[in-house]
């Protein structure tokens, strides 16, 4: 630490209790200036010579109260008036980072100006200040730390906060390699060149050495020194987002703790500093920061700035990320709507760069993440939110419609398997066993049965919770699917079905066949039980995924076939019914994707097995 003496004569002030105190001296003394409940007696000739305000103050005093003065707002108090009294009297006094702010607001306040005598006390602390504290940068954080303690507006009238925030500014600005100071670094360690993690290497100086020493400020200056490091536009973004994250985490543990109103205070400064640039601070980041905001009510400008930051950079999120608590009160467990809202941020991200790019404007590649596309970026949006949904649908106030709304926003983003959605669909089924059979149908229909997995179509077929309509999707998408494998061609089938290859959704197909001849009849469970059990079957004759299996077993399941798809009308009624008793019930339990009977689900069916039925 760098520190000054000034004066030379020994130091002769003691204390005669706690609220006197005097000068040890031949003579007497001949004034009593009270500093708050302070009383020093001391010499008017010493203090006149360099204090034009006790000039004035003595000079103003009558005869009659003994030179008694009065001083009741000095900076400082008590101590920095007994600095500039030493000084007065030429004794020794020294002067750090931690005293002399005080100091120099105290010599401010008495006038110790260079035109009432040369070389003056605010003379040589400024001289001090400038050629040692500013050059110094623990001593520059200590000193702007000290300024709490004193009367700020004397400091800033005399420009020594705008001093330090610029000396401290501009030393983070500096290159790394011409960094000579200590400085603390106590997050992660950089490894040594013989890779021993636990040493440093002395000479590799991190672009965020300043980070952890900047946190030891309040938030009001930790507030000014970003700013100004801001403006001198040389830090990298993404470095002063580091250094608000570190900041975060220093002063705002857990987010969850101490004076609410404080922690607001806090948390809005800090969502007002981020540095405007995607990528500046990570998605989890602001989802913890937007939890906070929850937690101590911030104020909706600050929540919609958030929410509006991370759906750009959505595709960065975790599952736990969005799981934001709802507040008391409400009858969901999660904030669903603040998830809804920030991935209507993502898609209007996401279509304002269609635009941009339609309206030819090359510079739309550096808004986005680089190496990290737009369907790349849909692609793991959609993964993170049928992750999402199956967590939430764990809840059991969560409303379907809440549900299927957010699903929806997904819909046309691209997904090469739905496993994960029909986790969530089964998950929702699951926890809510009472919802109607046209609920059932309309969160089904969210899926495409085409985009299922062998495990997924082996776990569906065999769950009662689905409907039975999307159990034959599943059950002729598998056949189709194992045709296709094995060359064969997919015969001539009912109008329904024939839709459903082309892609027509559940519910077109739904209407397609509402007027249709047999739409009144259903098909019971025995019936899609055993359509279920012949599939297996004509599967497992064809050299399937199951080795162990009676013949006479096969046989018997074959014939059992031949019966079931020689009519057409299986299929149509089955593809036509409205319900009735081939909508299976809710079950209470539930049996994770790929834990399937083999035996039962499992099969690779070819031509040989298979009869038409046109």
């Amino acid at each position: 630490m760098k520190f000054m003496k000034l004066g030379s004569k020994p130091d002769t002030f003691q204390s005669d209790g706690k609220n006197i105190r005097y000068v040890a001296s031949e003579l007497a003394s001949d004034i009593v200036v009270n500093i708050g409940d302070v009383k020093f007696y001391l010499h008017k000739f010493p203090l006149m010579s360099k204090s034009a305000c006790l000039q004035k103050l003595v000079a103003s005093t009558s005869e009659g109260n003994g030179d008694e003065v009065y001083i009741h707002d000095i900076p400082g108090g008590p101590s920095a008036f007994e600095i500039c009294a030493k000084f007065c009297y030429s004794m020794t006094v020294t002067l750090n980072a931690y005293n002399v702010i005080a100091a120099r607001c105290a010599a401010e306040y008495l006038e110790m100006h260079e035109t009432v005598e040369k070389g003056n006390l605010i003379y040589k602390v400024d001289v001090f200040l400038h050629s040692s504290i500013f050059r110094s940068w623990k001593d520059s954080i200590i000193l702007l730390q000290t300024t709490k303690s004193s009367r700020l507006h004397m400091c800033e009238e005399v420009k020594l906060i705008s001093y330090c925030i610029d000396a401290i500014a501009s030393k983070t600005c500096i290159d790394v390699r011409k960094v000579d100071w200590s400085y603390t670094y106590n997050r992660t360690k950089i490894p040594d060149e013989n890779g021993n993690s636990n040493g440093i290497r002395s000479r590799v100086v991190p672009n965020d050495w300043w980070v952890d020493d900047l946190s030891e400020l309040e938030i009001d200056l930790y507030k000014r020194v970003i700013v100004n490091i801001k403006n001198k536009g040389i830090v990298s973004p993404e470095v002063i987002g580091e250094a608000i994250q570190a900041y975060a985490s220093r002063r705002l543990p857990g987010f969850s703790k101490g004076d609410v109103s404080r922690s607001r205070s806090i948390l809005d400064t800090i969502v007002r500093l981020l540095p405007a640039e995607k990528g500046s601070v990570s998605c989890s980041f602001l989802l913890r920061l937007l939890k906070a905001s929850v937690s101590v009510d911030s104020g909706e400008m600050v929540k919609a700035e958030l929410v509006k930051r991370i759906g750009q950079q959505l595709e960065e999120a975790s599952v736990d990320d969005l799981l934001i608590r709802a507040i008391d009160g409400e009858a969901t467990m999660y904030d669903v709507h603040v998830v809804h809202k920030i991935l209507e941020g993502f898609v209007l991200r996401d279509e304002d760069s269609k635009t941009e790019l339609e309206d030819g404007n090359d510079e739309i590649p550096e808004v986005r993440k680089p190496g990290l596309d737009s369907e790349a970026s849909k692609l793991m949006v959609a993964k993170l939110v049928d992750g999402y949904l199956t967590e939430i649908a764990k809840d059991p106030n969560l409303p379907l419609s809440t549900f299927v709304g957010l699903a929806e926003m997904v819909t046309n983003f691209p997904r090469p398997r739905h496993d994960s959605l029909y986790r969530a669909i089964d998950m929702y089924l699951k926890e809510h066993p009472g919802i109607s059979k046209s609920d059932r149908k309309r969160i089904c229909g969210l899926m495409d049965c085409k985009k299922l997995s062998v495990n997924a179509c082996t776990h569906a077929v065999q769950n009662e919770r689905l409907p039975s309509r999307v159990v034959v999707q599943v059950l002729f998408f598998e056949q189709v699917r194992a045709n296709a494998s094995s060359g064969c061609s997919t015969p001539d089938l009912p109008k329904a079905i024939r839709d459903l290859t082309a892609g027509v959704s559940y519910e077109s197909s739904r209407s397609a066949t509402t007027n249709t001849e047999d739409s009144e009849v259903t098909a019971s469970a025995e019936e899609l039980r055993a359509l279920k059990e012949e599939l297996a079957a004509l599967k497992l004759q064809n050299g399937g995924l199951i080795d162990k299996v009676n013949g006479d077993t096969k046989r018997a399941a074959t014939s059992r076939m031949k019966g079931l798809l020689s009519s057409k009308r299986i299929f149509s009624r089955i593809w036509s019914s409205k319900g009735g008793q081939g909508e299976n019930s809710g079950s209470d339990s539930s049996e994770s994707l790929g834990s399937a009977s083999l035996e039962e689900a499992k099969y690779t069916p070819s031509r040989k097995g298979r009869h038409s039925v046109s």
